[in-house]
């Protein structure tokens, strides 16, 4: 089986963590939660429901692509990426990165937020989560998964696009 970096994208709640753990076994390899390179920092910004800006993301998403880039076989990385900029930093470390972006109604992720008790991100912060995300654009190697499937469903499908 060939290597993959990929980033499962999208905002706060749209199950960045499960699918990517999931989509990691699928295809042979490990998984890293972005959230675990935030600087304390960070952390305690959106905690306190503070949205971060790009000064905060920009050490932090090089930190993703550095992961990314140190991997010495298939990685999968839970990360938002939600602007085209933030994807660009994590490209230049590791330029072969695929993006997989996990998305749902504003419900749904606020439904699946609330539920998770004591998890930093405040569902306060949907809505600029929501402002701040950008499409993937036609020359970024990505693919939109509905987050309304089940995690298992999205995990083989986008195994079987990235193998495709």
């Amino acid at each position: 089986m060939s290597v993959h970096h990929v980033i499962a994208m999208g905002v706060s709640g749209c199950g960045k963590s499960t699918v990517g753990r999931l989509l990691a076994q699928e295809l042979g390899g490990e998984f890293l939660d972005g959230d675990d390179l935030h600087p304390a920092a960070n952390v305690a910004k959106m905690a306190a429901g503070t949205p971060l800006d790009d000064a905060d993301r920009e050490p932090w998403l090089r930190a993703v692509g550095q992961a990314m880039a140190a991997a010495e076989g298939t990685m999968v990385i839970g990360c938002s990426a939600l602007k085209r900029a933030y994807r660009d930093i994590i490209r230049e470390a590791a330029p072969d990165t695929a993006f997989v972006h996990l998305h749902g109604t504003r419900e749904l992720l606020a439904e699946r937020m609330a539920a998770r008790p004591g998890h930093f991100m405040p569902v306060s912060l949907l809505d600029s989560q929501l402002a701040t995300l950008e499409a993937l654009q036609p020359d970024e190697r990505g693919k939109v998964f509905d987050i309304a499937r089940s995690p298992e469903e999205i995990a083989h499908d986008a195994a079987e696009w990235l193998c495709a």
